[in-house]
């Protein structure tokens, strides 16, 4: 546990919350030791070849809402020679927690989510990366501050109560900022706090001022905190100029060890690479079908969303994406006391030639 953390009252936020912590909790205690992803014995050598063969009876279990509504809206769910079961699961603790459960083969979340599962002795891979094109210019999270708080500034952050969540990307973004403007966790008050998707957590925390600052969501989450909140003072504050965009498609080894997932999953990233480029292609569509007919919201807020995303970016290969997961690791195992272990073995590299598209995404 990092120092100057301490403990917060969940009571104060509801259902959602207490799901969270219940599941940060049973993560807690599990072994504290980095793992080995390769196999126990038995079934596909992570070093074999993907196998080509796939049967009509294979099931692949995807967390990726985005993709899946994608998916359906072109009918090529029904293109594929195995069957995809779609599961209403995102974020880095809810997919942990499914992967555990053997519910779940493809997961999706931010940098830091798979780095923690083998830290808490889950064995996974990753097999797909994406990113936004200009990461500073159009940046995933933003710090909210607590109306009332006084901070204008990072250097304001020093002996201030800030939202942490060890398991997820806001993390990490926090241990960053603090480095940024000289500052470590030591200087500061750290409440861990599990972030929800949709941002309500930590802006209700923010609101309430259990906290002063934490990093939320850009774009909607943002915006609907200062709607909401502006008027008492709330503001927000962008973070120094690092790459916080990493949006991460991973898999438990015991997939991989499967041939028929295996294989399925070679074809599934193929289609998954076509999926971000229609998005890329029919921002208006997505907008107006996923977010305004499926998620209920308003014109105006569906173009936020997809307009805050900016563009599309499939890396050709994964050297940078392998170089930041390292630095990522030796940053929180720093701060945490979590072990140091070599980035390279969370990728699966049977995947970097297939989870791209050449030439790259076009600018829209």
């Amino acid at each position: 546990m990092p120092r100057g953390r301490k403990r917060t009252p969940w009571g104060l936020y509801g259902l959602t919350a207490f799901v969270a912590v219940s599941v940060a909790l049973l993560f807690a205690f599990a072994p504290n030791r980095a793992v080995n992803a390769e196999p126990a014995g038995g079934g596909l050598a992570l070093s074999a070849p993907l196998p080509d063969r796939v049967g009509k009876d294979t099931v692949l279990v995807v967390g990726d809402p985005v993709t899946q509504w994608v998916f359906e809206h072109n009918g090529w769910d029904k293109q594929l020679p195995f069957r995809i079961r779609w599961a209403q699961i995102t974020g880095g603790p809810d997919v942990t927690e499914a992967f555990h459960a053997r519910a779940l083969d493809v997961g999706v979340g931010a940098n830091v989510p798979p780095i923690h599962a083998i830290w808490v002795g889950l064995p996974v891979k990753i097999i797909a990366i994406r990113q936004r094109r200009d990461p500073v210019a159009t940046p995933s999270f933003v710090w909210g501050i607590a109306p009332g708080s006084g901070i204008t500034r990072f250097e304001d952050l020093k002996g201030r109560r800030i939202a942490f969540s060890p398991s997820q990307v806001q993390s990490q973004i926090v241990v960053q900022t603090l480095k940024a403007v000289g500052l470590s966790t030591k200087d500061v008050k750290l409440v861990e706090l599990p972030s929800s998707i949709g941002g309500d957590v930590y802006t209700s925390a923010l609101a309430s001022k259990v906290v002063d600052a934490a990093p939320i969501g850009g774009g909607i989450v943002a915006e609907r905190y200062l709607r909401k909140f502006g008027r008492d003072g709330a503001r927000v504050l962008r973070h120094p100029p690092f790459r916080d965009d990493l949006v991460l498609s991973y898999v438990p080894v015991t997939t991989l060890e499967d041939p028929g997932k295996a294989a399925a999953l070679k074809l599934y990233i193929g289609w998954w690479v076509k999926a971000q480029q229609w998005q890329q292609d029919h921002k208006a569509e997505l907008a107006r079908g996923y977010y305004q007919q499926q998620q209920g919201l308003n014109a105006a807020d569906a173009k936020l969303i997809v307009d805050a995303a900016g563009d599309i970016a499939l890396p050709a290969d994964w050297n940078d994406a392998r170089a930041y997961q390292q630095a990522a690791i030796d940053l929180l195992s720093a701060e945490t006391g979590r072990p140091r272990f070599d980035a390279t073995t969370l990728f699966d590299p049977r995947f970097e030639p297939l989870a791209t598209v050449r030439p790259p995404l076009a600018r829209r």
